[in-house]
């Protein structure tokens, strides 16, 4: 991965979550964590 790449990649994810900050109020960001610790516990259910 390029420098230019990862800073295109970490641009559009800032804009990503103002725009949820600003129009959604975190409820997306909010979900995609509470399903990621889900998936974690998932994965640590399984070791």
């Amino acid at each position: 991965m390029t420098n230019t790449l990862t800073i295109w990649i970490a641009i559009i994810l800032a804009g990503l979550l103002a725009a949820d900050a600003v129009l959604f109020d975190w409820s997306n960001s909010l979900f995609l964590g509470r399903k990621f610790a889900d998936l974690l516990w998932w994965l640590a259910f399984w070791r």
